[in-house]
């Protein structure tokens, strides 16, 4: 039942190690986001996929009724561990797949000994007593800008995205921005920025490493804080120096020192 998505999320499985870790990516890019990770994973059994939504992924695959919440992409992710017979893994998620993760370990907590969540967010509208970074005219704006002109939009958001001065990391989230078809990436901005996950953050009893970076456009510092004092388990908050969304394209050796701490040996 699950090799038909196997191939059409490109599943990969890198090493022979012991331990299992899952590198899952975020909005706008795809698994080609850890090529400047993988090569620090040598002893690790390392699987990689693309969201439904990725630009390397047929579009014809990408479903606008099953994929309004991310439920489905939760289910996407189970299946694919249970196709290769993993039973128990590190999660590495991140931005909208570091919430996938939180989802599945809520789900099926005995699979995961521990989650290490990059540019993670519960919710990106600000709300009462809550900043989440984002006032929701701002976010109509964004919307509007993608519907417009999607590459003039793409042109401006991923610069701003990476916030390094990294052009090569700034080139490469443009080139799987690009590869996105319009209307999917839109869909799925709107399914992110209309999730708000914050009332199920105590039922996650996994331990989880929260990993942010000094200056994100995306997501404030202290969301990092609110999912360390919400999330059920055992948690770490691990600032990284540097700025913007997409350490492991900006950052990697910076990002990679705290994957070693946190990584089962």
């Amino acid at each position: 039942m699950g090799q038909p998505l196997l191939d059409a999320l490109n599943v990969r499985v890198v090493g022979s190690g012991e331990k299992t870790v899952v590198l899952a990516h975020g909005f706008g890019t795809d698994q080609s986001a850890w090529q400047r990770i993988l090569p620090y994973l040598p002893h690790y059994r390392v699987v990689l996929y693309d969201l439904v939504c990725a630009g390397s992924v047929n579009p014809e695959y990408f479903d606008f009724r099953r994929y309004t919440t991310l439920d489905s992409y939760v289910d996407d992710l189970l299946l694919i561990l249970d196709t290769l017979g993993v039973d128990r893994c590190s999660y590495v998620g991140h931005s909208v797949s570091a919430m996938i993760g939180i989802l599945a370990a809520i789900k099926r907590p005995e699979l995961f000994t521990k989650l290490i969540l990059i540019g993670a967010s519960p919710r990106f509208l600000n709300d009462r007593d809550y900043h989440g970074g984002f006032e929701q005219e701002e976010v109509e704006k964004v919307f509007k800008a993608m519907e417009a002109n999607y590459e003039a939009w793409v042109s401006g958001y991923a610069p701003l995205s990476v916030g390094a001065d990294v052009p090569a990391a700034v080139r490469e989230f443009s080139r799987t921005l690009f590869n996105m078809r319009p209307d999917i990436s839109l869909f799925v901005s709107q399914t992110v920025f209309n999730s708000d996950l914050r009332g199920v953050l105590g039922l996650v009893k996994v331990p989880c490493c929260i990993i942010q970076t000094a200056r994100d456009v995306s997501v404030p510092a202290s969301v990092a804080v609110y999912l360390k004092n919400h999330l059920g388990g055992r948690n770490t908050v691990e600032m990284l120096n540097t700025e913007g969304h997409l350490p492991h394209l900006s950052a990697p050796q910076l990002l990679e020192r705290v994957l070693r701490r946190h990584l089962p040996r």
